[in-house]
């Protein structure tokens, strides 16, 4: 086993001798998986490294340190982590490779118009018509969509069980005749999400991730992986489409003079106090994780970083004063504080919403009891719903 110190240097050592910023990203990312610095928990057999969390957080840092892209997808790219843990290995020696190279792009078929929080109520019909299953239904809230490869799909592939076991997982293809990509306008004027209208489509039947029936467990992991990715990544707030996405939050309070300000210093430290319980927190939920577990802590990370998300928008607003009024690029500073305000409610929806999460929170970590559900055990196709 490989010391901390050696590690460290290895890893220092190959990224002077390979790293340049001016290199192709794609050829990057493949030379990284190469060296396993991409997925370095995962064993050997699946281009890691099989190294502890404490160590692979010493490749991530050394990435970080260097300003090198590419490390600690076996914590980030949920794609990959669910593809990994329940794909077929035909699926994984075909996909996974791309996948982490960065020469997939992906998107999420999860959220329907009459099943939201609800997800379990979702109405989507996958049949099975020999090797293939055909898919009838609509999703929205889709990010990517129209340019995506294939989508994670959940779809009811039998009415006739109670909600939760009906459902079955998908890797789907999205590029086919029978799926329309409709756009969905935001309050920031751009447009991230869309609706995803699907007519007679079609998804090999060697492309579902699990047993039939059995999507609901898959579903679970991937929302994990989803969380956890969601509280670990971009802990400062989000900016509009070509400009730095983390906001530092020092250097805009030493620019407007307030780093004096008492009040703006304690809204400071409560931020990246924030930020430092949210990293520890993602750390447990990676070591549940890796036993096997579909940690409910990952709602625990995805919670603090809606919160983070909110704070620093409100912060930066505190800071830039009146100018977070104004938008464009005349008022840098006080678009990014609009954005970042306007975009946090992103962060309180996607992945779940705060009040999903809270609900988990509370029945699965702290054993409070679990809300009612008189469709619990009913067959789907016998639950009242609207439409």
């Amino acid at each position: 086993m490989i010391s901390d110190d050696d590690l460290t240097a290895q890893v220092r050592e190959w990224l002077a001798d390979n790293w340049d910023p001016s290199r192709d990203r794609t050829q990057w990312r493949s030379a990284v998986l190469d060296q396993g610095y991409a997925v370095p928990r995962w064993p050997r057999s699946a281009f890691g490294l099989d190294l502890s969390d404490a160590q692979a957080r010493l490749v991530e840092k050394e990435f970080r340190s260097a300003g090198a892209p590419g490390s600690g997808q076996d914590r980030t790219n949920m794609y990959a982590n669910t593809l990994q843990r329940y794909g077929s290995a035909a699926l994984k020696k075909k996909l996974l490779r791309p996948l982490l190279e960065g020469r997939l792009k992906m998107c999420l078929l999860y959220s329907e118009p009459g099943a939201g929080s609800d997800l379990a109520g979702l109405t989507t019909r996958a049949t099975c018509d020999g090797d293939e299953y055909v898919v009838n239904g609509t999703k929205v809230w889709t990010s990517d969509a129209a340019t995506a490869d294939y989508g994670m799909l959940v779809a009811r592939t039998d009415f006739d069980v109670p909600k939760h076991r009906g459902i079955s997982f998908f890797l789907f293809p999205m590029k086919q005749p029978g799926v329309e990509v409709r756009p969905l306008r935001q309050m920031t004027g751009e447009a991230h999400f869309n609706e995803v209208f699907l007519t007679d489509a079609r998804v090999p039947a060697d492309h579902m991730f699990g047993a039939p029936g059995e999507g609901w467990r898959v579903l679970q992991t991937a929302l994990a992986y989803e969380r956890r990715g969601l509280g670990e990544r971009n802990q400062g707030a989000a900016t509009r489409a070509g400009r730095p996405r983390e906001q530092d939050l020092i250097a805009l309070a030493r620019r407007h003079r307030k780093l004096d300000d008492p009040v703006v210093r304690q809204d400071l430290a409560r931020v990246l106090m924030l930020r430092s319980v949210n990293t520890w927190n993602n750390q447990r939920s990676q070591a549940q994780m890796k036993q096997g577990n579909s940690s409910s802590l990952a709602s625990l990370g995805k919670l603090s970083m809606s919160r983070i998300l909110h704070e620093t928008g409100r912060v930066q607003s505190a800071i830039v004063g009146a100018e977070a009024m104004l938008e464009g690029a005349e008022h840098p500073d006080g678009d990014a504080a609009n954005c970042a305000a306007m975009n946090a409610f992103f962060t309180s929806i996607g992945g779940g919403t705060d009040q999903i999460q809270r609900n988990i929170i509370g029945e699965r970590i702290l054993g409070l009891p679990r809300e009612p559900e008189v469709d619990k055990d009913l067959p789907f196709r016998d639950v009242k719903r609207s439409g």
